[in-house]
């Protein structure tokens, strides 16, 4: 049976296509830790893809208040289900061995589970390519459903936590989780496709559907486990995020023909987005590229997480878990690295605090970063360590090279004249 590598599970997987990678990745990382769930990314992409007839209930991007939101409903814990079920009729656990951890290979140890290829694949009745449920139109009909709804104190439902709380955990607690199409290194959603109308571009690893080969079978939409193909009922054809690729290529006129990104990304209120390109080696694996700010983030400080990596498609996005949700939750949903990312993300190094500066600072995808070093301006104690915070300035670089960001550590202070001082 084919097999490919997948680094997030840290070894060899089954999936019906052979290993093919394009020259660049798209990827992103989004800071959960930032997000107001103002719906800004939100309605950006609605304004400038899905406005037309029969893409009503169409929302390549959304934000979904977790634990209970989620868009179509309850998507993730439909799938988690189906896995546990598919492990359990099989005589297996979904266990991560986080002692197995190998370099840039196994960076966050071997998953011994099954992915939903694997799950599907060693099923009695193989109908399908990949484990999976095709929503309800009810499911799809709210795109944050239970938004801003808390979980109540553990064994007490419907009540909550009054009592004072403090980090690392909160006793009532729920977060804000954007979320759009992965761009998956082995996506189920092309796997599924019967008509192979489901392609990733070579040039940048976009996965996108041919609409003329598409005949609206649905299988994409039953299969993807994130739930990121939609079907049109006016075109009887499925349609998905395209990662705004005519912005990737350099169309729009604003960055002079440099990659730009993508429409939920610069209209990000809360600064919590931060999309790229990252070069890859003919295996797939990451090339190495130290001051690329993705390659930090996700390969030397691991302080982003791809989202359930344990279904095996490798997505391409990645998240800063936040630090105030259940662990438990967290690992189940991030995978076993969670509990030293979000110990580097409480008491960043001095080039983590910097790079975090450069999330949504500028339309054109930054490929490469340094740092300038300033005073130290702050210091105290997390954890019993000493802490210091330095001034320090990050410049970003786009993909001539060309500088067009340049922040500084410690936000300016602007005071308004007195003769202003109540005018908006």
């Amino acid at each position: 049976m084919p097999e490919v590598y997948n680094w997030q599970l840290g070894r060899p997987m089954y999936y019906p296509y052979q290993e093919q990678h394009p020259r660049e990745q798209f990827a992103f990382v989004f800071n959960i830790n930032r997000c107001i769930a103002c719906q800004t990314c939100t309605m950006s992409c609605k304004s400038t893809w899905t406005f037309s007839k029969g893409q009503e209930y169409m929302w390549w991007n959304n934000v979904e208040s977790k634990p209970y939101g989620g868009y179509p409903q309850a998507w993730d814990a439909r799938l988690l289900e189906l896995l546990d079920q598919a492990h359990q009729k099989a005589g297996r656990e979904a266990v991560w061995d986080a002692t197995r951890r190998d370099g840039a290979r196994q960076p966050y140890g071997v998953f011994e589970g099954m992915t939903i290829f694997e799950a599907a694949h060693g099923a009695e009745q193989r109908e399908e390519v990949a484990l999976g449920y095709e929503p309800s139109d009810e499911e799809w009909s709210s795109p944050n459903i239970y938004e801003d709804t808390a979980v109540g104190q553990k064994g007490v439902p419907g009540v909550m936590a009054f009592q004072p709380v403090q980090l690392p955990e909160h006793l009532t607690w729920f977060f804000y989780l954007a979320r759009l199409c992965n761009h998956c290194t082995y996506p189920a959603c092309l796997a599924a496709c019967p008509r192979q109308a489901i392609y990733k571009r070579p040039e940048d690893g976009i996965v996108l559907i041919d609409q003329e080969r598409c005949r609206g079978y649905r299988k994409c939409v039953a299969q993807c486990p994130y739930k990121r193909p939609m079907f049109r009922t006016t075109t009887r054809v499925s349609e998905k995020c395209i990662a705004c690729y005519p912005r990737i290529e350099g169309k729009d006129p604003i960055t002079g023909g440099e990659p730009m990104e993508t429409r939920c990304m610069t209209a990000c209120v809360g600064k919590i987005r931060l999309q790229g390109l990252v070069k890859l080696n003919g295996d797939g694996s990451w090339a190495e590229d130290r001051r690329h700010p993705l390659y930090y983030l996700v390969k030397v400080e691991k302080v982003a997480l791809p989202l359930y990596p344990q279904f095996g498609t490798e997505p391409n996005g990645y998240y800063i878990p936040p630090r105030w949700a259940p662990r438990p939750y967290l690992r189940q949903m991030f995978g076993p690295g969670v509990d030293e990312a979000i110990e580097k993300y409480r008491a960043p190094s001095r080039e983590l605090l910097a790079v975090l500066q450069l999330f949504r600072t500028s339309q054109h995808i930054i490929y490469r970063y340094e740092i300038i070093e300033g005073q130290k301006v702050f210091e105290t104690t997390i954890n019993g360590k000493k802490w210091e915070m330095f001034n320090d300035t990050v410049v970003g670089y786009n993909k001539s090279g060309k500088e067009v960001v340049r922040v500084s550590v410690e936000e300016p202070t602007y005071i308004r004249p007195p003769i202003h001082s109540n005018s908006i």
